[in-house]
């Protein structure tokens, strides 16, 4: 399946480690629905910006998965190239 990272900008004050954690962790509990897999994610406090590395089988699935499981759905989403 094809990697993608997402980009989420311009994060709300309240979206600290904590709460980013939390949404990562309701994209685990839904991501088998959606056959995705998200890998992993970075929280710039500074930037207020969070990425995320999903395994997903296009970026509207991974869009769906965030939309579902929190409603914070990415401002960009980009392929990976793996070489």
């Amino acid at each position: 399946m094809p990697l993608f990272m997402d980009a989420h900008e311009g994060i709300p004050d309240e979206a600290d480690a904590q709460a980013v954690a939390e949404a990562h962790q309701a994209d685990l509990r839904i991501q088998d629905k959606y056959n995705t897999r998200y890998i992993n994610y970075w929280l710039d406090e500074e930037a207020r910006k969070i990425f995320c590395l999903v395994d997903a089988p296009d970026a509207e699935t991974a869009h769906a998965v965030h939309r579902e499981a929190h409603g914070l759905v990415a401002d960009e989403i980009h392929p990976v190239v793996q070489g």
